[in-house]
């Protein structure tokens, strides 16, 4: 006779093989050109590639590069998060801005420089960001809310590079990829070529578009690193025994929950940002690209989804579906 005992785990194990088959079933159908999904809980991995990737392919990840830019931010020697930005880089115009606010989304700069299109146009570098960032106007006071930045994690990017005198993907490499064996993950192109990497499904091709030489290794701090779906799992799941103040609530009493450089779903009576059944402890950043990640400690949970297709139509279609039906089967 088989006992309740036995048959509650086969039960379990079989809903959640029912529901990973319904999301590659979803991704499989959509049209998407290329995807591949990675979850893990304990030690039971499933991986799935679908279209032109391969699990192991490389996709421009977007901005799940903004934690990785804050763990290494973190690593600088002697860096204070209650110090002025200004005392790291002088000729920022604004005195109140503090190295937290660059990690948590309420410095008050913009996301973007007013020029931004205008820079890429050019091919510009790095450091014209920078200077547009320094003089850019602020929406609101330092500290008083969270508005989502790409500028701040820049300069935070740009402080590590100062004090460090090193580039900053080398140091992004040496003091997170490399200790995490994060081989396949690069900030820009890291010596590939752009054909190795999985392609964006952009809807107009310019001179500066996510697949171009140009976009591809300008190494954006914010969003041009290239990672595949194991690489960002060790990644993610580093954050259960390391670096634990990049995922505690750093944004009380005010309008959104951001740990430093991660998103978290510990805003009380708020919707899910990941799956509608994950807990509130769990932290997780989307992409623009059309990528998400995210672990749920409670569930001991991790998503990796990364996909060619651009997220302002692949969160409703792809990552936000795929992530419910993950969260279930977990």
């Amino acid at each position: 006779m088989i006992t309740r005992r036995q048959l509650l785990p086969a039960l379990a194990a079989a809903l959640q093989k029912d529901r990973l088959a319904e999301a590659e079933k979803l991704i499989a159908s959509s049209g998407v050109e290329s995807a591949a999904l990675l979850v893990r809980q304990d030690q039971s991995e499933h991986v799935f590639a679908h279209g032109k990737a391969k699990v192991e392919t490389p996709f421009l990840i977007a901005s799940i590069t903004k934690p990785m830019t804050v763990a290494a931010v973190l690593e600088v020697p002697g860096l204070k998060l209650d110090a002025p930005v200004k005392q790291y880089i002088p000729e920022l115009v604004h005195d109140k801005i503090l190295v937290r606010h660059l990690l948590t989304h309420t410095s008050g700069l913009p996301d973007m420089v007013p020029d931004n299109t205008a820079l890429r146009q050019r091919h510009a570098p790095l450091a014209d960001f920078v200077a547009g960032a320094c003089k850019a106007k602020l929406l609101f006071e330092p500290g008083t809310r969270v508005s989502y930045q790409s500028m701040g994690i820049l300069l935070a990017s740009e402080i590590a590079q100062r004090v460090t005198k090193m580039p900053f993907r080398d140091w992004l490499r040496q003091r997170v990829f490399e200790p995490l064996a994060m081989k396949d993950t690069s900030l820009g192109l890291g010596g590939r070529p752009v054909s190795a990497m999985a392609r964006c499904e952009v809807p107009e091709v310019t001179s500066f578009d996510w697949n171009t030489p140009y976009w591809r290794d300008l190494g954006a701090p914010w969003g041009g690193a290239h990672s595949t779906v194991r690489d960002i799992a060790r990644f993610v799941e580093s954050f259960r025994t390391q670096r634990r103040e990049m995922v505690t609530f750093k944004t009380a009493g005010l309008n959104e929950a951001w740990g430093l450089g991660w998103a978290l779903n510990s805003q009380p009576n708020a919707a899910s940002r990941f799956g509608q059944t994950c807990s509130a402890q769990t932290w997780g950043h989307f992409g623009s690209t059309g990528t998400v990640t995210w672990h749920d400690p409670a569930k001991r949970l991790t998503c990796v989804l990364l996909t060619s297709r651009p997220a302002d139509t692949s969160r409703a279609q792809l990552l936000g579906p795929v992530s419910d039906l993950v969260a279930r089967a977990g």
